[in-house]
């Protein structure tokens, strides 16, 4: 690659809250490269990062082939073959970044991302949240106020990982913000609900896991057969309301 290995802005995006957001480059091989903004688990630097995958969506450049947003981040994968004739003596990932950020530059066009609000029921009862007592003595919380403050937030989708249909959620309130486990758990049941730091998250299917557990869902995350197989993606808002564990037990599997 021909790019500078210093981190200088390559764009400079207004957040819409009045702040300037740099937007640096970072190399992930010959056909991939990510923007970066400044490292940050929050709601508007998310939402710059979304705007500029729903732009790069709808350009519909013929080249790229994956766009992968996250917190602060997104990466842009293509394919240098599909790329047009070029005699600058540029590399392909330089020819792909200049035309992507001439046309984030021409773009005037605000994009509008529409946002789902879902409400997940969860069961907070002592048999389907291991960690929550533990959890709520090492906050110097109790246990009913630890739960109040967990569903008193709408939560945001910054992205899915780990698992197919793990969605992150956050932030969470500093009062309930936790470390995870420094030995993870070899099973985790589907539907728990966690925390990991200022993160929430639900685990969409059994699997080992470290986060906190406080909960658990019934409703089903991850569908393979259905489309798309995720019930929560990345822009999704989220409230938790709790449950009782007759109401769990009791709730359709379908």
């Amino acid at each position: 690659m021909d790019a500078s290995p210093e981190k200088k802005p390559v764009l400079r995006i207004n957040s819409g809250e009045g702040q300037i957001l740099p937007v640096t480059v970072e190399w992930q091989g010959e056909q991939a490269f990510t923007l970066v903004a400044p490292p940050a688990i929050d709601t508007h630097t998310h939402v710059v990062i979304r705007r500029l995958f729903h732009q790069l969506q709808q350009a519909s450049f013929s080249y790229i082939t994956d766009l992968i947003p996250a917190y602060h981040t997104l990466t842009i994968v293509f394919d240098a073959t599909l790329l047009p004739t070029d005699h600058s003596r540029k590399s392909p990932g330089n020819q792909v970044l200049q035309k992507i950020i001439q046309y984030l530059s021409a773009s005037n066009e605000a994009v509008k991302e529409e946002s789902r609000m879902l409400r997940i029921p969860v069961c907070y009862h002592s048999s389907l949240a291991p960690d929550l007592h533990s959890l709520a003595e090492h906050l110097q919380l109790p246990t009913d106020e630890l739960i109040g403050i967990h569903v008193a937030t709408t939560y945001r989708v910054f992205m899915l990982g780990f698992l197919p249909g793990f969605a992150y959620l956050g932030p969470v309130d500093e009062r309930i913000v936790a470390p995870r486990h420094t030995r993870p758990r070899s099973d985790v049941p589907a539907g728990s609900v966690g925390i990991a730091g200022a993160q929430t998250g639900i685990y969409p299917i059994q699997s080992p896991g470290g986060w906190q557990l406080i909960g658990r869902t019934p409703l089903q995350l991850f569908t393979p057969h259905q489309l798309p197989p995720c019930l929560l993606q990345p822009g999704d808002e989220v409230v938790m309301y709790p449950i009782s564990l007759d109401e769990f037990n009791q709730w359709p599997t379908t």
